[in-house]
């Protein structure tokens, strides 16, 4: 196995290295707290042994809104026809964010990659909350906000091209709210990092909304810097993961007229806590 960082603070690839080989799990497993995006490149591997990596993680979540595999109903496909011109994850996102126990990360696998373009890009919520004033740090330390499901695949998206299209379905399913610490500690490493994004977080507890949006988008576009990014570029066989808690990524749609089919399977994580008290009232 051999590791090359995609950046200074974010992502790593992996060349020689076989998702089916038990004995090379603990090494792959320690690149991902390290680097919480990682790449292993080259991969040959069937639906079957695609879950049973996934399970040495842990459990799966199936997730409710994603058309599944006919085969294999824990594998969600990510898929783009030629034809179609909606991507599915173009916007910022922390997936399973609005659950009360979000995922702890997913792993895609490619199967077929357009000639160009489709990269995956991702950005660091450590590196980005470490940049932050102290100042700064204090004041969103104790605060909790709320994610909803509800306005991406409830009933108000269901004409949306990914909808539409049949590759996003179960509206009525997205009931989902949840309240999450602004900032967290993470699970594996203990490094403090932010859980909100832009499209699945809708408000910070306790606030007006004015007062939430200002946070919150100033936030957003904090995250946004080139210096907390890195970003995917796809090959067949590729095999990418991504840990939730300390991320976000975003799908790049700029290969039209080609299609880009993928496989992904999420696992589920645990309750996140606070890396802060929460504030007290008064």
């Amino acid at each position: 196995m051999r590791l090359i960082p995609l950046t200074g603070g974010l992502g790593a690839e992996i060349f020689g290295a076989d998702l089916k080989d038990s004995d090379q799990f603990g090494a792959i497993q320690q690149a991902f707290t390290d680097y919480s995006v990682i790449t292993l490149r080259e991969q040959t591997i069937t639906p079957e042994d695609h879950l049973r990596f996934a399970r040495r993680l842990g459990d799966i979540n199936v997730n409710r809104f994603f058309t599944a595999l006919d085969t294999h109903p824990e594998i969600a496909i990510v898929l783009k026809e030629a034809d179609q011109t909606g991507a599915v994850g173009e916007e910022w996102h922390t997936d399973h964010a609005y659950d009360q126990i979000p995922a702890m990360g997913s792993i895609l696998h490619a199967i077929e990659t357009p000639p160009f373009g489709g990269d995956t890009v991702f950005c660091s919520m450590g590196a980005a909350y470490g940049a932050l004033t102290d100042r700064f740090k204090e004041i969103i330390g104790g605060l909790y906000a709320w994610h909803s499901s509800r306005h991406v695949f409830g009933v108000t998206d269901a004409n949306s091209d990914t909808a539409s299209t049949g590759r996003i379905g179960n509206a009525e399913q997205a009931t989902q709210d949840a309240l999450h610490p602004v900032v967290i500690r993470h699970p594996m490493s203990g490094r403090k990092g932010l859980f909100v994004n832009p499209q699945f977080t809708t408000r910070i507890d306790g606030f007006s909304k004015p007062e939430s949006d200002a946070i919150l988008n100033m936030l957003y576009a904090h995250c946004q810097k080139p210096e907390f990014q890195c970003r995917v570029r796809w090959q067949n066989g590729d095999v990418t993961m991504w840990d939730n808690r300390a991320t976000w990524h975003k799908a790049i749609n700029d290969y039209h007229g080609h299609r880009r089919y993928m496989h992904r399977v999420t696992v589920e994580g645990c309750a996140l806590e606070p890396a802060e008290p929460p504030l007290k009232a008064g």
